[in-house]
């Protein structure tokens, strides 16, 4: 694989939700990451999370199992695990169990220690328990959870990759390996300061739809069209806020940033984003520094002109998906290869760390290698 990850070694226990990105995102720069699944399967090109990887499915309950596990983690740079604490260590797989050069990410949502260290959870938990939650969605109606994507993802896996990264440049120092314990609860208030800047600085208030960037501002909200769609205006800036006016033949504001005049001026621009589709009124903005753009649905995003100018998403076995990212002026990965199937390359693997094949039949037969 090409990319500048393409020096690196991963091992991914196989889990759900931002471990498995995390592994992904790993791959997609070049990473040679390798998923312990716990028994073999059939490929599906649906899992995107497993492109780009290889597989080893191994019997993690038996010694000799994770005897082998080791043995590809003496040549590993780095292990993503997001069970909860204690798992590991108890499969005799944990920190203090595996070489000391492996940088040993564990994902989890509220951390290895602390009063809900064992607890279950969700992103909507998660994002519950930071304050950012509470500040999305309708005043009038519960907060609304924006999919999984602020805590499982932005506050998880960006987090333990960053984590991970950053450990790695650190070993090149130091010549040491090390844990990286992220946890959703901490990722998601790292990225809040504008948040914190604001509320601190008294220029957000502390409740649902009430501020200028919540959907309260008639100037940073979707708006209804003709056809039941929905266009979505973020013209914050006055500049911006002019032209918006100046396109959509709106009425000039005295003040854009007076909440008092809030109210009566989402229900006018509504009134008027109601009289065409909303197709109609991305022509309209087209090209202009309105900050007005068509919220599109999932299957009307890859077909979008600006999305296929930029090459944001590629179809891979009839799925949609999105390209690695960022890019590189000189490291460019490759397309990342389809999603593995569960144990498609346990004899690869077991050749390259020493085994015959004759003691890969055995292991089958013995129920190591699954």
């Amino acid at each position: 694989m090409n990319g500048p990850l393409s020096s690196l070694r991963a091992i991914e226990f196989c889990g759900l939700g931002p471990a498995p990105l995390a592994g992904q995102l790993l791959a997609d720069m070049g990473a040679q990451v390798t998923v312990i699944d716990r028994v073999s399967g059939p490929q599906d090109a649906g899992q995107v999370n497993r492109r780009g990887k290889q597989s080893l499915a191994v019997n993690l309950k038996s010694e000799k199992g994770c005897g082998i596990v080791k043995e590809l983690m003496a040549d590993t740079d780095i292990v993503i695990e997001g069970f909860r604490p204690g798992v590991m260590e108890r499969l005799g797989l944990g920190p203090d169990d595996c070489p000391k050069h492996l940088i040993y990410g564990r994902m989890t949502g509220w951390g290895q220690e602390g009063p809900w260290s064992h607890t279950a959870g969700h992103d909507i938990n998660y994002l519950a328990m930071t304050g950012a939650l509470n500040a999305m969605g309708s005043a009038d109606r519960p907060p609304a959870p924006p999919l999984n994507l602020v805590a499982d993802y932005g506050g998880g896996a960006l987090f333990l990759v960053f984590g991970l990264l950053a450990g790695v440049i650190e070993r090149g120092i130091s010549g040491k390996g090390q844990v990286v314990d992220a946890a959703m609860v901490d990722g998601v208030p790292a990225m809040m300061g504008l948040i914190q800047t604001l509320l601190a600085q008294g220029e957000i208030l502390n409740s649902r739809e009430s501020n200028w960037i919540d959907g309260a501002a008639p100037f940073y909200r979707c708006y209804e069209c003709a056809d039941g769609k929905y266009i979505s205006v973020g013209a914050l800036e006055p500049q911006f806020f002019a032209e918006l006016l100046e396109r959509a033949d709106l009425k000039e504001r005295k003040s854009q940033y007076d909440r008092t005049q809030w109210p009566a001026t989402v229900s006018e621009f509504a009134a008027v984003f109601k009289t065409r589709t909303r197709d109609d009124w991305a022509a309209v903005f087209e090209g202009s520094d309105a900050c007005v753009a068509p919220v599109l649905d999932f299957a009307e995003a890859p077909l979008h002109p600006v999305n296929q100018a930029r090459g944001v998403f590629y179809k891979a076995g009839g799925v949609w998906q999105a390209q690695p990212a960022p890019r590189f002026s000189r490291t460019n990965p490759d397309q990342p290869a389809p999603p593995t199937a569960p144990g498609a390359d346990n004899e690869t693997i077991l050749k390259v760390l020493g085994h015959s094949t004759e003691q890969i039949a055995h292991l089958k037969t013995e129920g190591v290698i699954t």
